[in-house]
């Protein structure tokens, strides 16, 4: 049996910053989830920072009723 050594690269981490805009436009995730036609748990999800995979199409949905860009919702934090 051969014997192998993995490195783990720390490529840093994605920030789903939607709290923020949501509480300055006064909307709550009830009412994001009725606007964009989803589950109250896909934007619960949104809100926690607790998404393992992001869908385009929700992302869009998102952008357009609140009224912004992806690049403020997600964030790349290097860890350079």
């Amino acid at each position: 049996m051969k014997k192998e050594i993995y490195t783990i690269n720390n490529y840093g981490a994605v920030k789903i910053n939607i709290k923020t805009l949501m509480d300055t436009r006064g909307m709550t995730r009830n009412a994001l989830a009725k606007a964009i036609n989803t589950r109250f748990e896909v934007i619960d999800k949104w809100y926690h920072g607790h998404v393992e995979k992001i869908d385009a199409d929700v992302l869009a949905r998102i952008c357009y009723v609140l009224d912004c860009t992806p690049g403020e919702i997600i964030q790349y934090l290097s860890e350079r």
